[in-house]
């Protein structure tokens, strides 16, 4: 290798390095100020923009961050601990969970080259039915902030309305870096829901066959309780 080729190589990687310093808008200098490195990357993720030199992650490296919490925590048994009960005594029908990104105000989102909508925001929430009562354990995190928040409910059958899934379209400020501001978007999320009189409960949850199925199993099971 010659030295020219040596002295272009250092060149092009001094000013690589120098870009890739210097991507970041003056938004996500204050919003990464002060955060550990993971979270850096995704504030980095959310709200820099793709191209050569980026110091943006690729969607399948945050996938990678989410699932990484997700096996972190066995939630199945960490909802049989908060709610106090046994397996055993939770066996009207086979347990139930959904997952899935959050979208609203306070999260980050973008749409990947997948055509897919991600956010700053999971939630995991764990179902169980016993003879008389549907206990809920829900855990929620943010992955650009140390945020998480976990819930327990509890309802007798004969209070519950309905149990439902919705498919729902919401605004929610998607920041665009080539305007260097927040922009508003539309964005379909499905949602299980818990109706109870005067209330429901929301559940992110992602649309599939196993969802489908297991929300007709717990119609059936409300059914039978509510005419027994």
């Amino acid at each position: 290798m010659g030295f020219l080729s040596i002295i272009l190589i250092i060149v092009v990687a001094y000013f690589g390095y120098k870009f890739v310093k210097g991507n970041d808008t003056p938004y996500v200098k204050e919003r990464i100020k002060g955060r550990p490195e993971n979270q850096k990357k995704v504030i980095r993720y959310f709200c820099n923009s793709d191209g050569c030199f980026s110091s943006r992650m690729k969607d399948e490296e945050y996938d990678g961050m989410v699932k990484a919490v997700l096996n972190s925590i066995d939630f199945r048994q960490k909802a049989l601990n908060k709610i106090g009960l046994d397996e055993d005594q939770v066996k009207e029908i086979e347990p139930v969970h959904f997952e899935n990104y959050l979208f609203g105000k306070k999260y980050f989102a973008r749409l990947g080259k997948d055509h897919k909508w991600r956010s700053s925001g999971y939630q995991v929430s764990w179902l169980f039915f016993s003879d008389n009562q549907v206990y809920l354990y829900q855990y929620t995190f943010n992955l650009d902030e140390d945020g998480k928040q976990e819930k327990t409910e509890e309802y007798f059958y004969k209070d519950i309305t309905n149990f439902s899934a919705s498919s729902d379209t919401e605004e929610v400020p998607v920041y665009d870096p080539k305007e260097k501001k927040q922009v508003l978007k539309n964005i379909d999320s499905c949602r299980f829901a818990i109706t109870v009189p005067g209330d429901k409960l929301w559940c992110a949850m992602d649309q599939n066959d196993y969802t489908e199925g297991a929300i007709q199993a717990m119609k059936a099971k409300l059914r039978e309780k509510k005419n027994s």
